[in-house]
């Protein structure tokens, strides 16, 4: 039996401007989003999606992602498992065109 790796560790905000737009989204999850409740249809939640979306694709890609995510958390859009493109290669192959 193979021994399981470590879970990933959270890729650090190397752009200044990744950075600062991240700020809302920890200000966010410091303050809103214990009392909003956990009823997220996707996993990760978006917030998390976001900081992710972030680190790996910079302020710009990363915004553009985070906004997309967020219009399509309704009754009508998606739910379940949706990594940020490019940070689950094994799915990417598997569900992305």
């Amino acid at each position: 039996m193979c021994p399981r790796p470590p879970p990933p560790r959270p890729r650090p905000l190397t752009s200044p401007a990744a950075w600062a737009v991240s700020l809302p989204v920890r200000a966010y999850r410091l303050l809103l989003s214990p009392w909003v409740g956990h009823g997220c249809r996707y996993q990760p939640t978006c917030s998390a999606y976001a900081l992710e979306a972030l680190a790996l694709h910079g302020a710009v890609k990363g915004s553009w992602l985070t906004a997309r995510r967020i219009a399509s958390c309704h009754p009508w859009g998606g739910q379940g498992y949706d990594p940020v493109p490019g940070a689950d290669p094994d799915w990417d192959r598997d569900h992305r065109p």
